[in-house]
């Protein structure tokens, strides 16, 4: 089995409820393994949990409880060594307006101690590869969305980390833009990265993710390759197959 990167174990992630005194649960009791040469998906609807639990792992959230691993760094006791680990795109995560789109993607190469000549050769593959060539010298103020979020993907994987960690990655993008940005994650998990990968786009997860995890008002419902789901479930399709865990009284 390949080398466990990201583990979590009752990862949890409460707020205080100032209406009643009690806690609000943004996560509860969250576990999963992502290994290296696999692409983890994170499915849920809009509010589920999912970028809390990916913030969490990012370091950006401190968990209440629970314990979570990346890269063999514990998220609380060394978040420098998990942020120096991973990538990291939330769709909260902006652009410095007045830089271009190559500098953009080279000032974080250079947050990450990347070496002038190597940052230099890596940023001009990473505009290759993203189709970005042609606006590299734009700010990033005057690009379309679709461009933006094809800059913040480069900006998150110009260090080549071993994990990547992506929050819908694909919002905003065109069909075109998608499938490059799908392309590229796969190919990431052919190099035998790590990628976790959030998403509430059925048609994505059947056609990225080697393995499920359906996560629903803060816990994680159910979990397994889709052929698990299917024969766990009797159903065929991936979006009849959440419908039915998501709707499914909790034991």
């Amino acid at each position: 089995m390949s080398e466990v990167l990201i583990r979590t174990e009752g990862l949890t992630k409460t707020y205080p409820d100032h209406n009643d005194g009690g806690e609000i649960r943004a996560a509860h009791d969250v576990s999963f393994e992502c290994a290296a040469g696999e692409v983890f998906g994170l499915l849920g609807l809009n509010g589920a949990g999912k970028t809390t639990t990916l913030r969490m792992l990012s370091t950006a959230l401190t968990p209440s409880s629970g314990t979570a691993m990346v890269n063999g760094h514990d998220v609380r006791s060394a978040p420098r060594d998990v942020r120096a680990s991973i990538g990291f795109l939330s769709g909260t995560t902006g652009l410095y307006h007045r830089l271009t789109a190559r500098e953009m993607i080279s000032y974080f190469g250079e947050l990450h101690g990347m070496e002038a000549d190597h940052l230099k050769s890596r940023v001009d593959s990473i505009i290759d590869l993203f189709g970005i060539d042609k606006y590299s010298n734009t700010r990033c103020e005057k690009l379309s969305t679709g461009m933006k979020q094809k800059v913040n993907i480069a900006r998150t994987v110009v260090h080549d980390p071993p994990v990547l960690i992506l929050d819908e990655p694909t919002s905003g993008l065109d069909v075109l833009a998608a499938t490059t940005t799908l392309d590229f994650v796969k190919g990431y998990r052919d190099q035998g990265k790590c990628v976790l990968f959030s998403t509430h786009i059925m048609s994505e997860a059947e056609r990225l993710c080697d393995r499920i995890a359906i996560i629903h008002e803060g816990s994680i419902r159910a979990t397994g390759t889709l052929e698990d789901l299917r024969s766990s479930t009797g159903l065929h399709y991936l979006e009849d197959i959440f419908r039915q865990v998501v709707t499914e009284p909790v034991a």
